[in-house]
């Protein structure tokens, strides 16, 4: 091993006098918008936080040095999901070593995710089901439904001896963000880290929540009739696209080729649910911007942080309200084309909604123009 030349370097060592905590932390919390701006999270919301990690993230002080602060740790960390800097610039401008860096970042968001998880993304029980299917039939016109699901992939540097099964076939290397969202742009659930090349359909039954969903044990309400109607009575269902399988609880579109009138509008009217999921994505990666490039973490770093990221997206969007109407004009990708199948049952369900949408009591006015 080589001989350190120092045993803490000179411009790390004026890391109190001159690291931004230090000299931009406390001037930014007398201005909301720019400590907004540089960290986010809002101030009420940053305090709230920290009282609920200080415990998490408190070391003990050496006869050697002083430990960093939880408030500082949670700074630096914030500050990375933020904006995505290379733990270098993180090196020079709080003025700690990179190693350091890293374990701050690797370290907290751990933290925050152990801490948070259980407040922002438990599991539904049936009067929760009942509320967010209420949601999406006030806010999307689709009734019964109880979630928009879908795969973003996370772009990372290739992982070490990991061959092509991060390779995906957008021709880059990732691992998948598997979520369930609600109509209010909240993740309930979400399943981070499966391979890039596997399909959404795969990284759902791979899942702890595909299977939940397959033993019908997520506590779903029991069927109800559609509004308007007495006759039949119909399950709860989640939304994707064509690159989920089709079942009892799971709508997917009708394939493109040859579409009805009926089938176009059932189309139509699934992915104005379905989009949620969608901007909610689209929500995440615009205030987290480490998503938009390449995360240059190890693989266990990097898939913690994005979980961090996850709840810190519910933590802080129960925090500042809930806008339908902010994230309509995100943009919706093309679905990965898959051959999977579904069930028979599945397709009776899909082929009700179906007839449901062009009835009285289920029909828009505008359905007919909007395809």
């Amino acid at each position: 091993m080589r001989r350190r030349r120092q045993w803490v370097h000179p411009i790390v060592s004026q890391r109190l006098q001159k690291g931004h905590f230090h000299t931009l932390y406390f001037y930014l919390r007398q201005n909301s918008d720019k400590f907004q701006g540089y960290l986010l999270p809002y101030v009420s919301c940053f305090d709230e936080l920290l009282v609920l990690l200080s415990p998490h993230l408190q070391r003990q002080d050496t006869f050697m040095r002083d430990c960093i602060p939880p408030v500082e740790r949670l700074v630096i960390t914030l500050r990375y999901l933020a904006t995505g800097q290379s733990l270098a610039s993180l090196h020079f401008a709080f003025l700690i070593g990179k190693s350091t860096a890293s374990m701050v970042v690797r370290e907290t968001c751990l933290a925050i995710w152990d801490v948070l998880h259980p407040a922002v993304m438990a599991q539904p029980q049936k009067e929760d089901w009942l509320q967010i299917a209420d949601i999406f039939f006030q806010s999307c016109n689709f009734p019964n439904c109880v979630g928009a699901i879908d795969g973003k992939h996370i772009r990372v540097k290739k992982p070490i001896r990991s061959g092509s099964q991060f390779f995906n076939y957008k021709k880059y290397f990732s691992f998948v963000l598997f979520a369930v969202c609600d109509a209010n742009y909240c993740f309930r659930y979400i399943d981070v880290g499966s391979y890039g090349s596997s399909s959404d359909s795969a990284v759902l039954g791979h899942s702890a929540f595909g299977q939940m969903l397959n033993n019908n044990e997520l506590d779903l309400p029991g069927n109800t009739t559609l509004p308007g109607t007495t006759y039949p009575s119909m399950p709860f269902v989640f939304v994707g696209d064509e690159a989920f399988a089709l079942g009892e609880h799971l709508m997917r579109p009708y394939s493109s080729r040859g579409l009805s009138i009926a089938r176009r509008v059932f189309n139509y009217r699934l992915t104005r649910a379905r989009r949620v999921v969608e901007c909610a994505f689209g929500i995440l990666a615009n205030k987290w911007r480490f998503l938009h490039s390449p995360i240059h973490l190890k693989l266990e770093t990097a898939i913690s942080a994005v979980k961090a990221a996850c709840v810190l997206h519910n933590f802080v969007r129960v925090r500042d309200g809930f806008n339908f109407e902010d994230s309509l004009s995100h943009s919706l990708e093309s679905p990965n084309p898959s051959g999977v199948r579904g069930t028979r049952h599945g397709a009776a369900v899909r082929d009700h909604f179906t007839a449901y949408f062009l009835s009285p009591h289920g029909a828009l006015p505008w359905q007919l123009e909007a395809i």
